[in-house]
């Protein structure tokens, strides 16, 4: 089964680290990037540029509305994901639970629907 592990961080915080700090940060997932393609489990995954460069799209009454920055306020934000392919959520949240930021943010990880599966609440 397909699982999505959504990366929330606080932004502010990461801005705040020393080039020292991110780049011994970035060596953690590059680490734990080819781990898991060696293991093969990952199908994807990207960190994303900061929520400043977002842009919000919502249709009301027809009309299309686009915005600066993410919908909703929130002490995290989502900053990457990673797409993997685990045999069940306590495989995908073992996963999960190995990836950096999961020390200091919070990692979600959700089943991908499958096209002609229903999705299930």
């Amino acid at each position: 089964m397909k699982y999505m592990l959504l990366i929330y961080l606080e932004e502010q915080a990461w801005q705040g680290l020393s080039e020292t700090e991110r780049q011994r940060i970035y060596g953690e997932y590059r680490k734990f990037s080819q781990e898991i393609m060696a293991s093969g489990h990952h199908l994807a995954g990207s960190e994303l540029h900061p929520c400043s460069t977002a842009t919000s799209v919502r249709v009301r009454d027809g009309k299309q509305l686009a915005t600066d920055g993410p919908f909703a306020e929130t002490k995290e934000q989502l900053g990457g994901y990673y797409l993997i392919e685990a045999r069940d959520l306590d495989e995908a949240i073992g996963i999960a639970a190995r990836i950096p930021s999961a020390k200091d943010g919070t990692i979600e990880v959700r089943p991908v629907a499958e096209a002609g599966v229903p999705a299930t609440a």
